[in-house]
């Protein structure tokens, strides 16, 4: 004989199936075009120009976390031709942000290399008629200071969190649909006390602005790349 607590259980279980199921997404969405990252990507805007620099080509390995995770990452060193500053940019592309492969925010990537987070601060790259959600952060390791301006697009998200993330990836699959996703992190030492942020925010902002229109969706999503044309 079942008992109602069994009965509970089972239909609990049964439910739980059914929001699971429910939940699944049913289609991707896909806002990178066929076009590579090397392709859209300007090598030269305003006064920021790259050269190659074979010291940040960082190859994946076959299996490895970051070749599961990214279908494309360019790494880049661009120097302004005026000031003579220097920038990082690393750009990883992601074609499915599920529960198993979602993007790695630099809070996660810079401990574990060594380096300890002193900063962090919510920030905004700004654009002749829209801003990016954005995130500045500072890393630290063996006297070498890095400040960090990124942001992240899933979907038609663009969260500034793991929190934000996991609650964006629900509300995506709620609508029926996985996102693809995409990593825009700009980087620059510092041996002083002075405030990267502004370079950090003109040369994002600069980059943005210089992709072609129809190209801009894949970093910062339809709503505000349709809002710059």
């Amino acid at each position: 004989m079942i008992s109602r607590r069994d009965m509970f259980i089972g239909a609990t279980c049964v439910a739980a199936l059914g929001t699971a199921e429910w939940l699944r997404p049913r289609r991707l969405v896909k806002l990178m075009d066929s076009e590579s990252l090397e392709e859209i990507v300007p090598t030269k805007f305003g006064n920021w120009s790259s050269q190659f620099d074979p010291g940040l080509v960082v190859p994946k390995t076959p299996g490895s976390l970051a070749d599961k995770l990214y279908s494309e990452t360019i790494t880049r060193r661009y120097a302004n031709v005026e000031t003579g500053a220097q920038v990082m940019l690393l750009i990883a592309y992601g074609g499915a942000q599920n529960d198993l492969l979602q993007l790695h925010r630099p809070e996660s990537c810079y401990p574990a290399v060594g380096f300890e987070i002193t900063q962090r601060r919510m920030a905004a790259v700004e654009l002749a008629k829209a801003s990016i959600p954005s995130v500045f952060l500072t890393a630290e390791a063996r006297g070498r200071i890095e400040d960090v301006l990124y942001f992240t697009r899933i979907g038609e998200f663009l969260p500034r969190s793991a929190g934000e993330q996991r609650s964006d990836r629900l509300s995506a699959a709620m609508q029926g649909y996985v996102g693809d996703g995409i990593l825009v992190r700009a980087s620059t030492l510092r041996r002083d006390k002075s405030d990267s942020l502004p370079r950090l925010n003109d040369f994002l902002g600069g980059l943005m602005a210089a992709v072609s229109p129809d190209s801009r969706k894949a970093f910062i999503g339809t709503k505000r790349a349709t809002a710059l044309v």
